[in-house]
């Protein structure tokens, strides 16, 4: 980290430090190589609940954050509620999952899925957000 950035070691450090205690780093990732260990289809579901209410939208999020199979769920504005993305093994893997997980998220009226045919851009951060 230092010598990109001009820094001693101890400066990184330091500077990394501050970074983690203002919650700018919230954390460290492995980027994995999904497909080696076998997910090969990215799956984009949105999700429509039948009703808007702090209740509704509290066991939602509740019950995704509780599926194993939700890497991520973002509450949307617009016509649907929230984007799910979903790793599956295969389509029949995303069919169980489908059937299993998703279908029984509480509150859930409208279910599309989207799947995705190749990953363009996967970044931490937007370009030049550090220079």
């Amino acid at each position: 980290m230092g010598d990109a950035a001009a820094l001693s070691p101890s400066a990184a450090a330091r500077r990394q430090k501050a970074l983690e205690d203002d919650e700018i780093i919230s954390g460290y990732r492995a980027d994995l190589n999904l497909r080696k260990l076998g997910f090969t289809a990215t799956v984009m579901v949105t999700i429509t609940l039948d009703s808007q209410s702090d209740e509704a939208l509290d066991a939602f999020e509740r019950a995704a954050a509780a599926s194993p199979s939700v890497l991520r769920c973002h509450l949307m504005s617009g016509r649907d509620d929230y984007l799910l993305i979903v790793l599956a093994r295969s389509l029949e893997d995303y069919e169980r999952i489908h059937r299993q997980e998703i279908a029984s998220l509480p509150r859930v009226a409208r279910i599309e899925t989207a799947f995705a045919l190749r990953e363009v851009v996967n970044r931490a951060v937007p370009p030049g957000l550090f220079t």
